[in-house]
């Protein structure tokens, strides 16, 4: 992890989330997957065809999902993109002021998704008894 990726996830909102959801966390997770790569693609479609209008409903559902896991930064750039395409909206108006965003919204997707699943993969390991004690051994194994 570089020490950019360790500002990525709020890990304290990610805890809670994953609190709040139960069992049903990891396939939440996944819904967040599948529809963050359609509402990345539909923002970057949206920017090439100039759509202010196209823009702002897959930036605002990117937004709300990666804000439930705790991508705040990913949040905070989708939040932007909305923002920038609902003014334009309004004054009839080209989104050209989105182009940067919307350049490194799907690196920062990736690197945020990459995060956020290792971080609730069932084979990272909570063992029990912390660092530096030897964990219980199990049945069949000496």
């Amino acid at each position: 992890m570089t020490p950019e990726d360790a500002t990525l996830i709020d890990w304290h909102a990610f805890q809670q989330a994953r609190a709040e959801l139960g069992g049903a966390f990891v396939r939440i997770l996944g819904y967040f997957e599948e529809d963050g790569v359609k509402s990345v693609a539909a923002i970057e479609a949206a920017m090439r065809d100039k759509s202010a209008a196209a823009l702002v409903r897959p930036a605002h559902t990117l937004k709300g999902e990666a804000r439930q896991f705790g991508a705040e930064p990913l949040a905070l750039a989708a939040e932007t993109i909305e923002m920038i395409a609902r003014k334009c909206v309004e004054t009839h108006d080209t989104p050209e002021e989105a182009l940067e965003h919307v350049v490194g919204l799907r690196a920062l997707y990736e690197r945020s998704l990459v995060l956020l699943k290792r971080e609730a993969s069932p084979l990272v390991t909570r063992r029990p008894g912390g660092f530096g004690r030897r964990a219980a051994p199990v049945f069949g194994r000496a």
